[in-house]
């Protein structure tokens, strides 16, 4: 295959994906210029790797595999030399919030659609990265667990437990945001 052959194709199956991983990325580093470093480094990264790709197979998967591996690689070094808690010492401790407030599904879902941007997109930054990603993947950019699995590499359970705990977590700070601004008094009435 000649190089323009291979840049056509490269085209054609990758490019396709390039706002969905942008706004992945952007999700991820909560940064418009990070973002982009961020999907620049995944797409040179998959041209270089293109001939590695598999035809027939799920390239979108292929291609948030590489976003994902480069954004550990990329970012998540910075914040390992920081103090950080792991989710399954305070996870007793979440349920408690939606006992106290009196939240339902439904109610977290109305009190997403209300709270300001800047405050989910907080919330959404503050989990700690395997929750996020699994979060973003599932909520906003619709992928099945499966597709999740075969992205973060772990297995299908693994995904469905950290989507759990992230949706958990999300939730617990979803709610403190809806209390600072009173919706949890509008929502009981």
């Amino acid at each position: 295959m000649s190089l323009g052959d291979r840049e056509e194709e490269f085209d054609q199956v990758a490019l396709v994906h390039l706002d969905a991983l942008y706004r992945t990325a952007h999700r991820l580093t909560g940064s418009p210029e990070e973002a982009q470093d961020l999907v620049q480094e995944t797409y040179l990264r998959a041209f270089r790797f293109f001939h590695q790709f598999k035809e027939g197979t799920n390239c979108r998967a292929w291609l948030y595999k590489i976003l994902r591996n480069t954004f550990v690689n990329r970012y998540e070094k910075k914040k390992r030399d920081l103090a950080s808690v792991d989710l399954e010492d305070v996870a007793p401790f979440v349920g408690q919030v939606d006992e106290e407030i009196g939240y339902s599904a439904d109610t977290y879902d109305e009190m997403l659609g209300r709270l300001l941007d800047d405050d989910v997109k907080q919330a959404l930054m503050d989990l700690p990265e395997p929750y996020r990603i699994v979060v973003i993947l599932a909520d906003l950019e619709s992928m099945a667990y499966k597709e999740i699995a075969e992205v973060v590499e772990i297995p299908i359970g693994t995904v469905m437990s950290r989507l759990f705990r992230g949706r958990k977590a999300l939730r617990a700070q979803l709610a403190e945001a809806a209390s600072r601004y009173g919706l949890h008094r509008e929502m009981e009435q």
